[in-house]
This record gives C-alpha cells, sequence and structure tokens, in this order.
C-alpha cells in the first residue's frame, strides 16, 4: 500500500473515495462542509434523509458525485461533537476502512486527521489513520499455495493543510514504521513452528539489524549460554531436537554514553508443555508463544525506522518446550544464571525459566530501565480479559511511563500489585524458590518469580498472554501488540 500526504485543496482533488466525519445530529466535519458546498449540497440532502445519523463508527457510502473528480465519499459517524475520544476516533477509523476494503477502488483519500479530538496533535491523529488502515488489510499468506489479497485498493492519501503537513509527514513516518513493526510482529508469530524456529527467529534478527547502520546482532549458541551458567534457560530446550538462541540487538541511536532501553520478548516458538502436556485441544495456537520476541524484532525494527535518538538492546530467548526422555521433570531443580536455584513444579511455567537467565544477563548492559515482555500466563485471561495487557514492576515512574505511553497509542495497559505476600507462595523445600505459586494471583505471581531476577534495575513486565494474540474463528492470528505500546514509549523518552 502506497501512503501520501495531500495539501491539495478539496476541490481541486481527484481520487476514487473521500473519507469524511459525521458527528451526532448530523453535523458535518470542516472537509464534509467544503465538499458538500462544492456539490450542490448533497452531501446534506442525502443525510436529511435519515439513513445516517452521526453514530459513531455507522457509515455510509455515496456512490456517485455527478461531475467530479470525486467519485463516491464514505460519512462516517464520530458521534457526539464534545465527547470524541481517541478511543471512539479509533473506531471510526477502523469501521471506515472496514467498509472500504473490498470496495472495487484503487484510491483513497482520508480527511479525518481534520478532526478535533482534546490532547491530540496532527502527528498523533495521521499516525493513527496509517496504523488503523495497515492493520486491516493485513493478509497471512505465507503457507498458502493461492496467494493474492481481497482488496484492489493501491493508494491511500492523507490531507492536511500547509500549516500542518510538517505534522502530517511526522506521523506519516511514525505510522509506516510501527505499521511495519506490526506486520513483521504479526508475520512472524503467525508462522507455523515448523517453519518459525529459534534458528528462523535468529535469521529474521540478522534481516532486521542489516536494514540499519546503526544496529547490530549477536546470536549466542547453547555452548554460549552453557558457559554463561543459564542452566534455567537451557533447561527448558533440553526437550527439544531445534538448538535454543539467545538474539541480542543492539540500536545504538542515542549518545555512547548513554545507558540504554532494554526489551526482552519471550521467544517460545512451540510450546507443548513439555512434560506436563498441555491438552490437545487448541495446542496448535501454542505457535504464538513467541510473540513477546516477535514483538521486540517488530519493535527494534520500528524505532530504527524512525531514527530514534536514544540506545536500545532487544534480547530474545528462544526455545520450544517439548516433551521427550531428556526434558524438565516435575521436581526437577536447576540452577540459574545468577546462581538461585529453581524447583521446577510445572515445566509448562517455562516462560519464566528462559526469560529470568534473560533478566540476568540484561544487568551487562547497564540498562536505564528494564521492560520484559511475554505470553506468560493463562491467568491474565481470566483476570483482565483481552483488553489490556498486564502490567507489573518494581518502579513507579516506568510503569506510570507505559501506562501514559499505552493511553497514547491506544494499546492499553492495567497494573496489577507485587506485594509481598504473593512471594510467599513462591517458597520450595528444596530450592531457592518455586516456578509456580498455585492457583490463586497466577500472573502476580510469574512476575513475583521474575522480580527476583531483576533487583538490581528498574523493571516492568507486560503479561501479553490476552492481547498478543486472536483465538479461535475466522480472525485467529497474532494482533501485533504491544509494538505500538513499546513505540510510543520509545518515541516519548526519545522526545524526553
Amino acid at each position: 500500500m502506497d501512503y501520501s500526504i495531500e495539501t491539495l485543496a478539496l476541490d481541486k482533488l481527484e481520487t476514487d473515495c473521500i473519507i469524511v466525519g459525521l458527528y451526532d445530529n448530523q453535523q458535518l466535519s470542516p472537509s464534509a462542509e467544503i465538499i458538500d458546498a462544492n456539490h450542490q449540497e448533497l452531501i446534506s440532502k442525502i443525510i436529511a434523509r435519515g439513513d445516517i445519523s452521526g453514530e459513531n463508527s455507522k457509515t455510509l457510502l455515496i456512490n456517485y458525485l455527478p461531475d467530479s473528480t470525486i467519485r463516491r465519499v464514505l460519512l462516517v459517524g464520530l458521534g457526539e461533537k464534545s465527547k470524541l475520544t481517541t478511543k471512539l476516533y479509533r473506531k471510526a477509523l477502523a469501521a471506515a476502512i472496514s467498509t472500504l476494503k473490498t470496495a472495487k477502488i484503487e484510491s483513497i483519500t482520508c480527511t479525518l486527521a481534520d478532526i478535533t479530538i482534546k490532547n491530540t496533535t496532527t502527528v498523533w491523529k495521521t499516525r493513527q489513520i496509517v496504523e488503523i488502515f495497515n492493520d486491516a488489510f493485513y493478509q497471512f499468506n505465507e503457507t498458502k499455495s493461492i496467494k493474492g489479497s481481497d482488496s484492489s485498493l493501491k493508494n491511500i492519501r492523507i490531507t492536511a493543510t500547509t500549516a500542518t503537513e510538517s505534522e502530517a509527514k511526522l506521523g506519516l513516518q511514525q505510522g509506516l514504521s510501527i505499521a511495519k513493526g506490526i506486520d513483521l510482529t504479526k508475520f512472524l508469530a503467525d508462522l507455523p513452528g515448523n517453519i518459525c524456529t529459534p534458528s528462523y527467529l535468529a535469521e529474521k534478527a540478522k534481516n532486521v539489524a542489516s536494514n540499519s547502520d546503526k544496529m547490530s546482532v549477536e546470536i549466542l549458541e547453547e555452548s554460549d549460554m552453557e558457559a554463561l551458567g543459564m542452566g534455567s534457560f537451557l533447561s527448558v530446550s533440553r526437550g527439544s531436537r531445534q538448538p535454543a538462541k539467545l538474539i541480542v540487538l543492539n540500536y545504538a541511536g542515542g549518545k555512547p554514553e548513554s545507558k540504554p532501553i532494554v526489551i526482552i520478548g519471550k521467544g517460545l516458538t512451540f510450546d507443548a508443555g513439555g512434560i506436563s502436556l498441555k491438552p490437545g485441544a487448541g495446542m496448535d495456537e501454542m505457535k504464538y508463544d513467541m510473540c513477546g520476541g516477535a514483538s521486540v524484532l517488530g519493535t527494534l525494527q520500528a524505532a530504527a525506522a524512525m531514527d530514534l535518538n536514544i540506545n536500545i538492546i532487544g534480547i530474545v530467548p528462544s526455545s520450544e518446550n517439548m516433551p521427550d526422555g531428556d526434558a524438565n521433570k516435575p521436581g526437577d531443580v536447576v540452577t540459574s544464571m545468577s546462581g538461585l536455584t529453581i524447583e521446577i513444579l510445572n515445566t509448562d511455567a517455562e516462560g519464566r525459566l528462559i526469560l529470568c537467565d534473560a533478566l540476568t544477563y540484561a544487568k551487562k548492559f547497564n540498562p536505564e530501565v528494564v521492560i520484559d515482555l511475554a505470553t506468560l500466563t493463562g491467568a491474565c485471561i481470566v483476570a483482565l480479559g483481552r483488553v489490556p495487557s498486564g502490567l507489573l514492576g518494581n518502579d513507579d515512574a516506568l510503569c506510570n511511563d507505559l501506562i501514559a505511553a499505552s493511553e497514547t497509542a491506544g494499546d492499553s495497559l492495567w497494573r496489577l500489585p507485587l506485594w509481598e505476600e504473593y512471594h510467599e507462595q513462591l517458597k520450595s523445600n528444596f530450592a531457592d524458590l518455586a516456578n509456580i505459586g498455585g492457583r490463586d494471583a497466577g500472573t502476580i505471581t510469574a512476575a513475583c518469580f521474575l522480580s527476583r531476577f531483576a533487583e538490581d534495575f528498574r523493571w516492568a513486565h507486560l503479561d501479553i498472554a490476552g492481547t498478543a494474540w486472536r483465538s479461535g474463528g475466522s480472525n485467529k492470528g497474532a494482533t501485533g501488540r504491544p509494538v505500538p505500546l513499546l513505540s510510543q514509549y520509545l518515541i516519548d523518552r526519545a522526545d524526553a
């Protein structure tokens, strides 16, 4: 898809379809008023029939404008003008592109960056248009014999004035960078486990690094991890025939002396549960257990494309978790890189076993902050559903910054506590701590486990089990979250 900024006056535009807004009570947006005035109040006459009221996300396609270079108009309901929020704006954008996605048109011009929303900028509105429109056109065709798109659309233009053109261009650049990072994340997560192995992820990381002269990559093999004492991580990979990889991306966009932001993503390319085998129903979806790692690659790609002036380290511990004669057994005790011993009570709680060694490894970079993200616990879906990702951390300022970024990006978070009482559930008679804490507060106790390996730096944990993937039905597949959130956080830090 080709995206661009359009500064031509609306009466000079040539397009297959122009998208304009309509508020509650049939009040036209500024661009809609101009189109209406230039076409003998045709829009006003049509909406006077009552086919559309302006209710948020309702649409009406006007298929013909006589004697006009604008061939169609799509009216998009925005709701009550004074109550238009960022969420409602994004919802309206999604409705607009859903209406037009399968229409037999090649070009769209979107005017919705002219809509007034409290505490937003042209940069933000333009970026949202690109992200949401691009998401609607994502299709996974890699493993299909017949490939193709269900849309004939080729060009999307976003209108701006001469006064807002520079902001719109910045929003376009950010939007395209983030959208492509989301696409990469979704593509990797949608790939089957027999293709997207730890070795495949490592090669993709090399490709990401090769596209930026500010990024380098290092791949640690199992022998390297053994030398470092990563007994917890390696205990997970023992049951697999696929060698584990520790992928380290280094984006040097800031000053050499500036401490990096470290982002760690769980990269379980398939999770059968190990000896604590998962039920067969739905196990095919366990290829998505590397969404955290895929998001790290997508976020680093986006940061490099935006040329952010900060230093970022991306770490992806990647393995499979399979049942095998050499696999972890319940009751085994392993020694982590930090020296802490861990009693494995459930081999299906493996994500924390690979993340804990990655957290210890992160200390070598003297980080400003460390953020880990993982499809870690089904308990997070029970607690929060699939709307927000879970957030836990040991630093209020970091957690508040992430929440602020989530609100800007439309990629929601909800913070849960890490109180000392929860740590009691991880006590073990045979090791320094157990890898599970029982049925109660599973998301919190998983984060409590990780916190034991993050005591030397400011740290936050994102549980994305409910938000990185859509289960079942025709919508099954990766969402690309939390790439928008992480990208916004990095933009905020670069601006600061």
